[in-house]
């Protein structure tokens, strides 16, 4: 027994030893950083130069920076909105010395256009470049603005922009593609009217995009067309790159969960230079998932590198790529029999293992931003998208199956076969210049710029379809069926028609799943003729304050180029144009609680090209919008928790909605108008230090007010729900036993939708309950995530019962995260 506690005792004493001499021979620094009115700041870089070590000041604005070899070092204090200043300073073997820092606020560092990178790690995020196109407090923007940030998004285990948009008032899914509802309006990824960084871009569509290279994830609400052009009159999404930090940042975190998920994560950033002026940022992802759906699956691969040139305090220029690579199935949805929600499992797919889905997108981007004096700044963005689908799918004939008599088998689902290939390239100039002056009483906030955008689909897209009934020859198909014509169809030993492609049976599921002998379908090439828009658009806009009153007046001009008959012998160049004013107010009650006022109008062309859709008929007129909102804005708890509030009238003319034709699924059709009102509440921080809080409601009306046919008026637009709410917290212990274990919980509700102004089928209300467990040591995180606890059955959308949009069921994600410097 001797032997062996001597054995242990000598090395542990060793160990003791030698912690004990090297805090003896290490120095300590530590102290306080505060504002010029003596409040702490936190998320303030301070750092011991040539050293890489270095620490960030909390909530109190202190920091602390251990084990540091004696000598003598300079001190760099540094962070956004503030001077930096740097210091010398000695320490000494085992001493504990403190210095505290007084910043003073810097105007000239604010960025007119986001290049350099948030350090802060919060809910809460304080300013916005998406408003105003230059660095602005959100307080001081008469509009609304919802957002995510990445430690939200982190917190909770999502990477879709489906389950980030969750948290936002007024913002739903109308299906569970790259589609959402915004203040009761569509709007989705292949619309054109998405934003990367303020820049208009576009996504695929048919998948949501991983969202771990995103900053964060923001909704500017109502028409943004004075400031981006064509866009939705309910918002407009934009998403917010990872950009470069000038100091060391490191994570790798691994994800395994339900479905067999399996998913890793990198973010590697810091100074590429000893001097800071090259920072970089690199995003990698990968994720091999299937699906609660039959049949499907995601494989993708994102590489995100971004880099920030600062040669000098007046000038910064970025880099950012995006390229994602994606693998899958689309995924078009569950049919059920007759009107019966129940009567299919939610897993129901009707896809085979023939059908695949390869898509490959890349969004390049240059920007560059240059002080040019002490009150002029000059910006200047270009952006590049590049998308490439490959697609081959089973798929519903958006009707079922009829005998020979016309009548409908409600257990069988008619099905068509596509496959199509095509690209889609959009770019997007963004040039402006900031100017800051004041006239007497009166301080102006000037914006004055010019964009160009366009979007292209070049000659050598095409898509093959099967689909109708055999003709009585077996030749060749018919598009659909007309019983009183039954000699021009082939016909089964029971009289009823023969589909060119066999219909699902929904009474057989796994037969119809099986891999599918396509060679004896007959195929028409359905056209997909090449596409090209341009725009050009000048605008202006002034940001008045005098004293506790702030006035912004907009305006934007837009000339829109259209080519009918694109790139063939009779091309034709259509244009158009539109004035866009913008005008709001805002008003200081208090230092923390502002209340705000706003008109606004949107334009959105309606061709081939800005509906990416050829086979949507038309021509139809521009869509025109215009939005009156008010509100108030405030933060509280030392500007930990910021609560806006706002009510809103929307109006919209000349929308287009699906004509209800069964053998052209993709024919759109203009109703009159649309009218959406509603409120909303949001609020976003930390009601402690260690307890994080997001939390929402939005009641919307949104319906048609004019319209052709009398029986739609009234009728609440498609996946509208009236009612949203949303929560979310997280709580961390930070002392005694729990020390770094941290709980979190939410849930989201949504009402009662319909799913098209045609019909009287809708989908019920839901309530979601998720929950999640942290626990922290050191460098390393272990976190559990476990969403939808209670099981519930619910559709997050839909067109109709033949094609439904279900949300997944109870689910599961384990994640380690290890983070390093």
């Amino acid at each position: 027994m001797k032997t062996l506690l001597l054995k242990f005792s000598v090395p542990l004493f060793l160990v003791l030893l030698s912690s004990s001499l090297l805090a003896q021979n290490t120095a300590t620094l530590r102290g306080r950083v505060t504002s010029p009115d003596n409040k702490p700041i936190e998320y303030i870089s301070v750092a011991l130069q040539g050293t890489g070590k270095g620490a960030i000041t909390d909530l109190r604005g202190n920091y602390e920076i251990k084990q540091i070899q004696p000598g003598t070092y300079l001190v760099v204090v540094s962070g956004v909105g503030y001077k930096k200043v740097s210091q010398h300073i000695t320490l000494t073997n085992g001493h504990l010395t403190e210095l505290n820092f007084n910043l003073t606020e810097d105007e000239t560092q604010l960025q007119s256009v986001e290049i350099t990178g948030r350090k802060e790690r919060t809910y809460k995020t304080k300013a916005t470049f998406i408003g105003n196109k230059t660095q602005t407090d959100i307080m001081d923007l008469p509009q609304s603005v919802s957002y995510a940030s990445k430690e939200l998004m982190a917190d909770q285990g999502v990477v879709r922009t489906g389950d980030v948009v969750k948290n936002f008032s007024g913002v739903s899914q109308f299906t569970f593609y790259d589609d959402l509802t915004i203040r009761g309006f569509r709007v989705n990824g292949q619309s054109n009217t998405q934003l990367l960084n303020g820049l208009r871009t576009s996504t695929g569509f048919w998948k949501q995009p991983l969202t771990n290279y995103l900053e964060r994830l923001e909704v500017l609400k109502g028409p943004a067309s004075a400031l981006y052009g064509n866009a939705s009159p309910g918002g407009v999404v934009n998403r917010v790159t990872k950009k470069p930090l000038d100091e060391s940042r490191k994570s790798v975190s691994i994800s395994l969960g339900s479905f067999n998920t399996f998913r890793g994560l990198a973010d590697f950033t810091g100074p590429a230079t000893k001097d800071s002026t090259l920072l970089y940022r690199l995003n990698l992802g990968y994720e091999d998932a299937n699906s609660f759906r039959d049949l499907q699956f995601d494989k993708n691969v994102v590489i995100a590198p971004s880099l920030s040139f600062i040669p000098d305090e007046k000038t910064r220029i970025n880099f950012d790529l995006v390229y994602n690579s994606s693998r899958s199935r689309l995924d078009r949805g569950q049919s059920v029999i007759g009107n019966d929600l129940n009567s299919t499992p939610i897993t129901l797919a009707l896809s085979t293992p023939n059908d695949k889905l390869n898509e490959n997108t890349y969004m390049v981007t240059f920007s560059v931003s240059r002080q040019l004096t002490e009150k002029l700044n000059f910006s200047a963005s270009y952006l590049k998208t590049g998308y490439n689908e490959d697609l081959y799918e089973h798929r519903s004939a958006n009707a079922y199956a009829v005998d020979g008599a016309g009548k409908v088998i409600p257990n069988l689902v008619a099905m068509q076969i596509f496959t199509r290939q095509r690209k889609r390239y959009i770019d997007n100039f963004s040039g402006f210049l900031n100017y800051n002056e004041k006239t007497g009483p009166l301080e102006h906030k000037l914006v004055a710029g010019y964009d160009y955008g366009s979007e292209k689909t070049p000659v050598g897209a095409s898509q093959l379809t099967a689909s109708g009934y055999r003709n009585a020859t077996n030749t060749g198909f018919i598009a659909s069926y007309n019983p009183t014509n039954k000699a021009n169809y082939l016909l089964d030993k029971n009289g009823n028609p023969v589909p060119n492609v066999p219909s699902f049976d929904l009474n057989n599921i796994r037969a119809s799943q099986q891999l599918q002998d396509d060679s004896k379908a007959f195929y028409s090439v359905a056209s997909i003729a090449p596409a090209y828009y341009y725009l050009n658009a000048g605008y202006a806009q002034d940001q008045l304050k005098w004293n506790k009153l702030q006035v912004l007046l907009g305006v934007r001009y837009e000339y829109y180029t259209d080519f009918s008959n694109y790139a063939a012998t009779n091309e034709v160049k259509t244009h158009s144009h539109a004035w866009l004013p913008r005008l709001g107010a805002v008003y200081s009650i208090l230092n923390n609680l502002n209340v705000y006022g706003s008109y606004v109008t949107g334009y959105n062309p309606q061709s081939a090209a800005t509906l990416a859709n050829p086979n949507a008929g038309g021509p139809f007129d521009p869509l025109k919008s215009k939005m009156v909102e008010f509100g108030a804005k405030g933060n509280f708890l030392n500007d930990r928790i910021g609560i806006t509030t706002a009510v809103y009238r929307i109006e919209q003319n000349n929308v287009l909605y699906n004509a209800g034709v069964a053998s052209q699924p993709d024919l759109l059709r203009q109703v009159g108008g649309v009218l959406s009102k509603g409120i909303e509440f949001d609020v976003t921080g930390r009601l402690t230090p260690y307890w994080s809080l997001i939390a929402s409601y939005a009641y919307n009306r949104s319906y048609i007010s004019e319209s052709p046919v009398a029986a739609e008026v009234g009728t609440q637009n498609p996946n509208a729900p009236r009612n949203l709410a949303n929560i979310w917290t997280r709580y961390n212990f930070s002392k005694g036993l729990l020390e770094g274990l941290g709980i979190g919980a939410g849930a989201n509700y949504a009402g009662k939708r319909n799913l098209s102004i045609n019909l009287t089928q809708t989908v019920p209300e839901y309530l979601l309950v998720n929950a999640a467990v942290y626990y922290t040591v050191g460098k390393i995180q272990l976190q559990f995530n476990a969403n939808n606890i209670t099981g519930k059955k619910y559709w997050v959308g839909g067109y109709d019962y033949i094609r439904l949009f279900p949300g997944a069921p109870s689910n599961y994600l384990a994640t380690l995260t290890y983070t390093f410097n």
